[in-house]
């Protein structure tokens, strides 16, 4: 992968980052919450993957908050989200360099990530099922307990924490 540069997201990569996502996922609903995150500074983490001067793959981390059972009581985390890889470029390496990057960066400063995604991908990098520690994913209309994910990345982080985990709201008008 020495091919293949990871570095902050930068202004002028914006619409290449848009296109990123708008191929590769079937509707642009991903790159429209790019630009929803950063347009409403909820954006904390954005790395770009490159290669050959091309922008191939784009990561994000946002806030989330963890409401625990006692009202008024909740605590801060990220949430990892979205995160894509153009097509022409997947299947090689670009996907599991950006999560590491990012968690990487997180450490400094973001002791616990969350991600929503699939069972086979995100252990890899640390991330254990949420719900055997008591934190779940705040949309009920479903089971989310087999694709929610937590990584404590300080020892000790998820200490006697619990509760529900709530994206910011462009989650929710995707």
């Amino acid at each position: 992968m020495s091919d293949v540069a990871i570095r902050p997201e930068g202004p002028l990569d914006r619409s290449a980052i848009f296109d990123a996502h708008a191929r590769a996922f079937p509707q642009p609903a991903e790159a429209k919450l790019v630009d929803a995150l950063r347009t409403a500074n909820a954006a904390t983490l954005s790395l770009v993957a490159e290669r050959d001067g091309r922008l191939v793959g784009h990561i994000l981390f946002s806030p989330v908050r963890v409401e625990r059972e006692r009202e008024g009581d909740s605590f801060v985390a990220l949430g990892l989200a979205p995160m894509a890889v153009d097509p022409d470029h997947q299947r090689q390496g670009i996907g599991g360099a950006l999560v590491r990057a990012g968690l990487d960066a997180c450490r400094r400063g973001h002791p616990i990530v969350f991600v929503l995604g699939h069972p086979d991908y995100y252990p890899r990098f640390g991330f254990e099922s949420a719900a055997p520690r008591g934190l779940f994913y705040s949309d009920t209309s479903r089971d989310y307990s087999p694709v929610f994910f937590v990584a404590e990345l300080v020892p000790g982080a998820l200490a006697g924490r619990t509760g529900v985990v709530h994206y910011h709201q462009a989650f929710a008008e995707l």
